[in-house]
């Protein structure tokens, strides 16, 4: 090779070479930042002002103060909290379009993105809308289109939530398969078992406590529909282990589900020792699940609902849930501090889960990530019944970040001035 080719190839890769080496230059620590906000995240124990730097989709940085230099573009969030994305433990997102079904593969239940991260929400849990037969459908249909991470209670029932007929079928409740679907098949979605419905005794939940034992995952339970009413302290004490759940904690329906709070206002003893054996209770607002008759008197008197969550569907959203920002302003109006319900749908849902790496923003967790303006003034909250509870503070989203990206932006905060154009 002669001198003349070699200087003809240094000519043509020099450009390119000064050209890359400025590109490493100028490459920037962050490809989001974050800059501001008033940070809550509990498992951290932070509650402070913080910035946060977001990279290649995870958090990178969280500090006091990160120079936006730093960063391919700066969100300013000053007077907003921060905080990681909610996770609503208790949802129904199997939609299809079975017109005679009710929650499985049918119209009752909706698709997330729609209803998910304009209230905060980046991860939601599907409270046994499919069983272990339809679960396949349910996650090529639904989990694997969807922005939002769906994770999934898998019913003790093999047709899942079909139909309130369906949900008696004992021969249909298989504590082998339904393990089996959770251990082996699909055990980076499925975190844990549902019993619902159930017109009779304990059978179902006793099967579904059977499944939850051989995969090592807890149960929750929707306990109800039943005249007399079973009785919750043999369900807390004597079928329940620690780690179980259970559901519709403030629901008021004393002919068919006994209530945690008595005819004179006052918490059963019983619920009190039952969270202290380590039972854990779910809010699950739903369409008629929700009565400020229960939630008022047990918050007054101390006990609190470990897990604050929707039951999201066509029956619900609607009414008097609205969204789980809406849910969690109910909780402030019954004097709830920010700090108290944010954790109740972040941290306290990631552990009963066992999805440790979500709920918080530790460095290397994947960037989800809600930003709320907590507004003051004069609000009505409804429970289920459309009773009306006045509150003063109301939390509204104003950014959701899913995976460090821009998903719900109220206001144009991650946008562009067009004035400055």
């Amino acid at each position: 090779m002669n001198f003349h080719t070699n200087l003809n190839r240094l000519c043509f890769l020099l450009p390119i070479f000064l050209f890359a080496i400025s590109l490493g230059l100028h490459a920037q620590e962050y490809d989001l930042l974050l800059k501001g906000g008033h940070l809550i995240d509990t498992k951290n124990n932070i509650n402070t002002p913080m910035d946060i730097g977001v990279k290649d989709g995870k958090i990178k940085s969280v500090t006091k103060s990160i120079s936006g230099k730093k960063a391919e573009k700066t969100i300013d969030i000053s007077g907003y909290y921060v905080t990681p994305g909610l996770i609503d433990m208790h949802v129904h997102v199997f939609m299809g379009n079975q017109l005679d079904d009710y929650i499985a593969n049918a119209q009752t239940s909706v698709m997330p993105d729609g209803f998910t991260f304009r209230s905060g929400v980046t991860t939601v849990v599907d409270a046994g809308s499919s069983g272990w037969r339809n679960f396949p459908l349910f996650k090529e249909q639904t989990i694997d289109k969807a922005k939002t991470r769906v994770l999934a209670l898998l019913n003790i029932v093999g047709h899942g939530m079909k139909s309130r007929f369906d949900e008696q079928n004992l021969s249909d409740m298989n504590p082998e398969m339904t393990a089996y679907s959770i251990t082996k098949l699909y055990p980076e979605i499925l975190v844990g078992i549902k019993a619902a419905h159930y017109w009779g005794g304990f059978d179902q939940v006793d099967l579904a406590v059977e499944a939850g034992k051989r995969a090592n995952v807890p149960v929750m339970v929707d306990f109800g529909e039943h005249d007399p009413p079973n009785s919750i302290e043999s369900l807390f004490m004597e079928h329940l282990r620690p780690g179980d759940i259970f559901t519709h904690t403030y629901s008021y329906g004393p002919t068919q589900r006994e209530t945690i709070v008595d005819e004179n206002d006052k918490v059963k003893p019983f619920v009190f020792k039952a969270q202290e054996r380590g039972i854990v209770f779910d809010v699950g607002h739903g369409g008629g699940a929700f009565s400020w008759r229960q939630a008022v008197p047990a918050s007054q008197q101390g006990f609190k609902a470990n897990v604050i969550s929707t039951d999201l569907h066509t029956q619900s959203m609607n009414a008097g849930m609205k969204d789980l920002s809406n849910v969690l302003s109910k909780f402030m109006a019954m004097g709830f501090s920010l700090e108290d319900v944010i954790a109740r749908a972040t941290w306290a849902p990631a552990q009963v889960i066992g999805r440790t790496d979500l709920g918080h923003l530790d460095v290397g967790a994947e960037a989800d990530i809600a930003v709320f303006s907590l507004r003051e003034g004069d609000f009505g909250f409804l429970d289920v019944r459309r009773n009306t509870l006045k509150g003063n503070k109301k939390l509204e989203t104003q950014l959701t970040l899913r995976a460090g990206k821009v998903v719900w932006d109220l206001n144009g905060l991650a946008g562009t001035d067009f004035s400055n154009k």
